[in-house]
């Protein structure tokens, strides 16, 4: 696997990206929208992804698109992990231990058959709140497109909310 360079400014950006994606709220109904929403534009362009969408400990929106398969679920468990574990997107988790000169797989001293920091899973986050309330997250395109798709849906969601 060919490891993507990355510097701590990338870093800083991933972080200011994720936190300017805070929901109002963070509900069932939020979860089927914004699911619905992810599922919308991943058809749109034709993803073959499969997406997840958790509230603390409970999967509440599961979609797989055509194309996908069940290793796309594994590496949403993977990459969710990682974004449980540390409270980010499990992309700005991969690009800190790269813009530190090291891999999340060799520096973290986790399991890789369970942790991914690999893009493409992000904290849910609630204004008014501290800490993540869930995850929403794909999987089924490189990493950073994974990340992208999750970032276009929370920006339409958000945006349609205020």
């Amino acid at each position: 696997m060919s490891v993507l360079p990355a510097t701590a400014e990338e870093a800083a950006d991933l972080l200011a990206q994720q936190n300017r994606l805070e929901l109002p709220t963070y509900t069932h109904q939020d979860a089927w929208d914004l699911g619905s929403t992810l599922v919308r534009l991943a058809r749109e362009s034709g993803a073959p992804v499969a997406i997840d969408l958790r509230r603390g400990l409970q999967q509440v929106f599961h979609a797989a698109l055509p194309g996908s398969t069940a290793d796309n679920d594994d590496w949403l468990a993977r990459k969710r992990r990682v974004v449980e574990r540390y409270g980010e997107s499990s992309l700005l988790v991969g690009t800190r231990f790269r813009a530190k000169g090291t891999t999340f797989e060799d520096a973290s001293r986790l399991d890789p058959s369970r942790y991914a920091a690999h893009g493409g899973v992000l904290p849910v986050l609630v204004r008014g709140v501290s800490g993540p309330v869930g995850t929403i997250g794909v999987s089924g395109l490189p990493q950073v497109e994974d990340h992208a798709l999750v970032v276009a849906a929370l920006e339409q969601y958000v945006a349609g909310r205020r």
